[in-house]
């Protein structure tokens, strides 16, 4: 008897809005099992590292910046850490809480972007956030009230809010007066209103169960919930295996690029394995050094409580949340804490006697690190006697996010074509929500979304 002859369906979407850059997608099923995931990047790559040879160690915290118009601060002070790193000088004092100060403020106003802007209309059913806009005003407004409250503390302290202009190698080119921060610290109290609204609005959604496979990787800093600096920390998938952390200098044996056929974005893999950065990772590795405040919020919003991690190592493994469906519950959380973090500092801030302490060239290689809104960025440079850079190395979240989120992609598609058949729109639909559940910029790792899809036999619809 002759086998009817395999069916092939192809979707083609020609982009996948709400989320920042250019990539197509790739699904091969044979069978009824997917067979392969392909986040193709298709993006031209931005060239930044071979930009930044030859040029002085003071260059890096500007150029680098321009990668990106979301998270610039994530980058100035990653090259911040790593040009210093290298010349022997470490920022401390009233300087650094300006760092971290200005860094709550691009958590604030990037957070809150995905959450009003880009993610809730997948939970509330709307196609763009115009839509959701109509029905949805107050949320919406609130939103964009929680933005400009972040891109006010980018402002002040970076000289703009977005490319500041302000921040300098060893801290600041001017250093705000006390009396410079109050209309700024009465803005962001109306502003920590907000914020627990929307962790109240977002714990009311509709999360659908899913766990990503991947080990959770970010920075850990003892007695603080890292953002600006920290040792890189993993959280295993497999629950017998425990936490472990290992020195910045370390990175480039631990996390290791490889150049793909389909994507203009390196994939890396951490021990070999794939891993996951951002805010799932940033929670399950350091949730237990919130605020009570943050974890009283996380709690009244249905997230577990993370793990209690000791710094240096093993430590007591708790719940991990690992749905990226409740990513944006995380990210909320977040916002509640930077905003509090944010007024923290201001409350205790006393101007430095200098804004920024110098940095004199040497020979040498330097790390840094800081969490990205969207993940663990690593920046790497190599300076010669003068102080040129001879080698650059960066390494985005989206990069390293790009595995698990293909893996996350097949698992996916594999369980909903076991639940029954589905059309080519409702599938494509699915998948841009799972890319989306990840926040990527993709433009940073070298808008999305040509989707791809072969059967090789016909499933139905």
């Amino acid at each position: 008897m002759t086998e009817p002859a395999a069916a092939s369906r192809v979707v083609r979407i020609p982009a996948l809005t709400r989320v920042e850059g250019e990539a197509a997608l790739h699904l091969r099923v044979h069978d009824g099992t997917v067979t392969e995931a392909r986040l193709k990047i298709y993006e031209p790559p931005r060239f930044f590292e071979a930009f930044l040879r030859g040029r002085a160690h003071t260059e890096p915290v500007d150029i680098t910046s321009r990668i990106c118009g979301i998270c610039p601060v994530a980058y100035q002070l990653s090259a911040c850490r790593a040009v210093e790193d290298a010349c022997g000088v470490v920022v401390q004092g009233p300087v650094a809480a300006l760092r971290r100060l200005l860094y709550c403020g691009e958590w604030i106003e990037s957070q809150t972007l995905h959450i009003h802007l880009l993610h809730a209309p997948d939970f509330l059913g709307y196609d763009d956030l115009i839509a959701m806009a109509r029905a949805h005003r107050t949320h919406v407004e609130r939103g964009l009230r929680l933005k400009q409250a972040g891109n006010a503390v980018i402002e002040l302290l970076g000289g703009r809010s977005i490319h500041p202009v302000n921040v300098r190698l060893g801290g600041f080119h001017r250093a705000p007066a006390r009396s410079e921060l109050r209309p700024l610290a009465k803005r962001l109290r109306i502003a920590l209103d907000d914020a627990w609204d929307t962790v109240r609005w977002v714990s009311g959604f509709d999360f659908p169960d899913a766990a990503c496979k991947a080990d959770l990787f970010a920075l850990a800093e003892p007695g603080t919930y890292a953002i600006e600096s920290g040792r890189p920390t993993v959280l295993p998938a497999d629950a017998t295996l425990p936490p472990h952390g290992f020195a910045l200098r370390d990175f480039p044996g631990h996390v290791v690029e490889e150049q793909v056929p389909h994507s203009t974005a390196l994939h890396s893999r951490l021990d070999g394995r794939r891993h996951l950065t951002g805010s799932l990772a940033r929670y399950a590795v350091s949730g237990h050094l919130l605020s009570p405040t943050a974890l009283q919020a996380a709690r009244e919003a249905g997230l577990p409580d993370p793990p209690l991690i000791r710094f240096a190592g093993a430590g007591v493994r708790g719940e991990v949340c690992a749905n990226p469906y409740r990513s944006i519950l995380v990210r909320a959380v977040e916002v509640l804490y930077a905003v509090e973090e944010a007024l923290r500092i201001i409350d205790a801030y006393e101007p430095p006697e200098r804004p920024h302490v110098e940095v004199p060239a040497r020979a040498g290689v330097g790390h840094g690190a800081t969490e990205a809104p969207r993940g663990l960025l690593y920046h790497r440079y190599a300076l010669d006697g003068e102080g040129r850079i001879t080698h650059a190395c960066l390494v985005p979240p989206t990069a390293q996010n790009q595995g698990a989120i293909e893996d996350d992609l097949r698992v996916l598609v594999q369980s909903a074509l076991a639940s029954g058949p589905m059309s080519d729109a409702d599938l494509a639909h699915l998948c841009e929500r799972a890319v989306r559940n990840h926040d990527p910029c993709i433009s940073c790792s070298a808008h999305f979304l040509d989707l791809d899809i072969q059967h090789d036999c016909d499933l139905g619809r």
